[in-house]
């Protein structure tokens, strides 16, 4: 009986100290050793890249001229459809113009009323804009107001998130930890040091590999996420044990253990 209980106290005390996950895997924005600190305070410079279109996207184009606006002021739309739309949004996790927007298709180019095709493959909103009024032009004659927007950014978190899920968020840019919040947060057991990042380029697909925990994500360019991006995270080797996500979980399975291995021994007798 004594080597049973010491054999259950070396086991114990393994699991308390292998079993339970360190604040070190678990906090955000540390500054690792071998890497330059970003104090407090400091000011991070960087230059966001302007998103260039890709097939399958769907943006808002808006057209106005000096007549509409005069009769409907600056607002484009009501503001009663655009909430409806958002709340459409909120909840199919869908791009909010699905309905009224114009897809990219294959061949690069959007089809927009009386002036037909126009191509906006791997340009930025800024040059669609500018592209759709040329092509305005051969059909009125009067001054132009034209707006061209996504519906929001687009992406989806996978693996270790407390509410995984594709999401649609109604800002122009958002960061990857606003992006994570907005999915409940990490569970515990995530492995925040190697997050997978998919992100779609005019030329292809790329994984990337990227760690929360550093304070560098600030100055990478991972740091905002852009349209149609894909969040992977894979859970740790403490969920293969079975073990608890911190020391209070792990001693009440150990307890369980015990009480269940004792009841055991004495049925036995």
């Amino acid at each position: 009986m004594r080597k049973l209980l010491k054999g259950l106290s070396l086991f114990l005390v393994f699991l308390i100290a292998f079993g339970c996950i360190s604040n070190e895997k678990i906090v955000y924005l540390q500054n690792l050793e071998g890497n330059s600190p970003i104090e407090d305070g400091a000011l991070i410079t960087y230059e966001i890249p302007e998103y260039k279109l890709q097939y399958n996207d769907i943006i808002d184009v808006n057209v106005q001229t000096i007549d509409d606006l005069i009769a409907s002021g600056f607002n484009s739309k009501p503001t009663q459809t655009n909430s409806s739309m958002g709340n459409v949004s909120a909840q199919s996790g869908g791009d909010i113009y699905y309905m009224t927007g114009f897809s990219v298709d294959q061949h690069g180019n959007i089809r927009l009323p009386v002036v037909g095709d126009v191509y906006v493959k791997d340009k930025t909103l800024e040059e669609v804009r500018i592209s759709v009024e040329e092509s305005m032009r051969k059909f009125v004659k009067s001054e132009l107001y034209v707006k061209v927007k996504l519906g929001g950014v687009r992406y989806s978190a996978l693996g270790e998130f407390r509410r995984p899920g594709k999401f649609t968020v109604l800002q122009d840019r958002m960061t990857i930890f606003e992006a994570i919040a907005n999915a409940g947060d990490l569970t515990t057991v995530a492995k925040r040091d190697e997050v997978l990042l998919i992100r779609q380029y005019p030329e292809g697909t790329r994984l990337h590999r990227i760690n929360l925990l550093d304070r560098q994500i600030v100055a990478s360019p991972f740091y905002f996420i852009q349209p149609n991006d894909q969040l992977y995270i894979e859970p740790m080797k403490v969920r293969e044990t079975g073990t608890g996500e911190n020391t209070a979980q792990t001693l009440a399975l150990v307890f369980s253990g015990i009480t269940a291995l004792a009841l055991i021994l004495n049925l036995l007798k």
